[in-house]
């Protein structure tokens, strides 16, 4: 069980013996993510796939507080904002643009990136470094227009 999995579990038990049901579903539902991605995939889950996963359930919370507050539904909203909360408590702190900026310079030079045909190389030499703490997809776009200059 990785250090993440085991102060979320931890938690847990403090949300239990406090009575906390919001915070104690919101938990569970992340502890059975957890334990369906290792059954299904019959892994044991390392810290950086642990943020991946509460990464996508980040991306999950978000699309559907949109939905829900575009379809007047303050009670769902109100919801999912409440465990979007607890799920970014254990998400690394995000990367400002100015530090994503660099990573991304470093990563360009790292690789001796030239062209678009370095992409693969240098998202895989960021993927690891920025996980859970920037959009990925926002860095992709940065990393094409650093490499198309």
């Amino acid at each position: 069980m990785s250090q993440l999995q085991q102060q979320i579990k931890a938690d847990m038990k403090s949300a239990m013996r406090a009575k906390n049901k919001p915070l104690l579903g919101t938990i569970r539902m992340m502890m059975a993510e957890f334990k369906r991605i290792e059954i299904d995939e019959r892994i044991e889950l390392d810290d950086t796939r642990v943020i991946a996963v509460l990464d996508k359930m980040c991306k999950q919370r978000k699309d559907s507080l949109t939905q829900f507050i575009e379809a007047n539904r303050n009670d769902l909203a109100e919801i999912e904002q409440q465990e979007l909360e607890v799920i970014l408590n254990y998400l690394p702190q995000p990367l400002n643009d100015e530090e994503i900026q660099m990573l991304v310079e470093n990563a360009i030079n790292h690789c001796n990136a030239q062209s678009m045909a370095d992409m693969g190389k240098l998202m895989a030499v960021l993927k690891p470094q920025m996980q859970g703490r920037a959009d990925m997809g926002l860095v992709s776009k940065l990393v094409k227009q650093k490499l198309s200059h």
